[in-house]
């Protein structure tokens, strides 16, 4: 009988087992596996932190040589002087001297250096400029864009009215006499200017216009339209009184308005007209 006897390093004792055959024995031993040494690598992203270790000190300073470089050459080419001063805007009523006379202390300033919040200031204070925008345009370029006022009105004898309801006194107010004159406090400025425009958008399809509109101290309103005739209006209710006697006047009295001095529309519910007194003729004798 042949026998196979396997050792089992676990228990440390023989196990025997016979085979058919039962010729001989054969001793086997289980062996443990070779041992290999390990060998160890640095990680990629030890060596990316290291690289920008190195790196970046380079980096920075061959940028701070670059822009030391860069800026020599180029501020020869931007503190310069203001070479032009280029003016633009729809102006009727600015003197260019007077704008002149303004920015002309400023252009002894170089290119980078000039105030230009300064010049913007000086301008706007100017009594025909309602806004002034001031900016560089390389090399040496000034550009100035000026909105001129709009003159809409009178304000008392000593202003005028621009088209947003702010006063401004310009040199020469005579020279506007044909505006419109509007009259009340100085704190209702724009309140006595949007009525003007209300009144004045009512009067037109009938071919009339506000000549002279008033706000008393007592908060009652006068108007004068441009044919003369003076119409009292009260306290309240204006833009609706108005309409009650453009409407009258369209059915009765359109024939008889050069007769007109005064309507008087101070009443809830009616009207009062005053007449002009009639031109006596002059008599001549023979």
């Amino acid at each position: 009988m042949l026998g196979i006897l396997i050792r089992d390093p676990r228990a440390g004792k023989s196990a025997t087992r016979r085979s058919a055959s039962g010729r001989g024995a054969v001793r086997v031993a289980r062996s443990s596996p070779r041992q290999w040494p390990t060998l160890s690598f640095p990680s990629l992203q030890g060596l990316v932190d290291r690289t920008k270790q190195l790196l970046w000190p380079l980096l920075l300073v061959a940028l701070g040589v670059a822009l030391y470089e860069l800026g020599n050459r180029l501020w020869p080419l931007a503190d310069r002087p203001i070479r032009l001063v280029s003016v633009q805007g729809e102006l009727q009523y600015i003197d260019p001297q007077a704008v002149q006379s303004v920015i002309q202390p400023y252009l002894n300033e170089r290119f980078l250096w000039i105030d230009l919040q300064a010049i913007r200031s000086d301008l706007s204070a100017m009594p025909w400029v309602a806004g002034a925008t001031v900016s560089r345009v390389w090399p040496d370029q000034l550009v100035i864009e000026l909105q001129e006022q709009l003159p809409i009105a009178r304000w008392g004898d000593m202003a005028l009215l621009n088209n947003e309801g702010t006063a401004f006194t310009p040199e020469d107010i005579q020279a506007f006499a044909d505006l419109p004159q509007l009259v009340g406090p100085q704190r209702a400025k724009r309140r006595v200017m949007e009525y003007y425009q209300q009144f004045n958008r009512l009067l037109r399809p009938y071919g009339q216009g506000v000549a002279l509109l008033e706000l008393r101290d007592r908060g009652s309103w006068f108007l004068t339209t441009q044919d003369g005739i003076q119409v009292l209006l009260g306290r309240d209710n204006l833009v609706d009184k108005m309409q009650r006697f453009l409407i009258i006047d369209q059915h009765m009295l359109a024939e008889h308005r050069s007769r007109i001095e005064r309507i008087d529309l101070r009443y809830s519910n009616a009207m009062a007209v005053a007449w002009r007194e009639p031109v006596a003729e002059q008599s001549t004798g023979e």
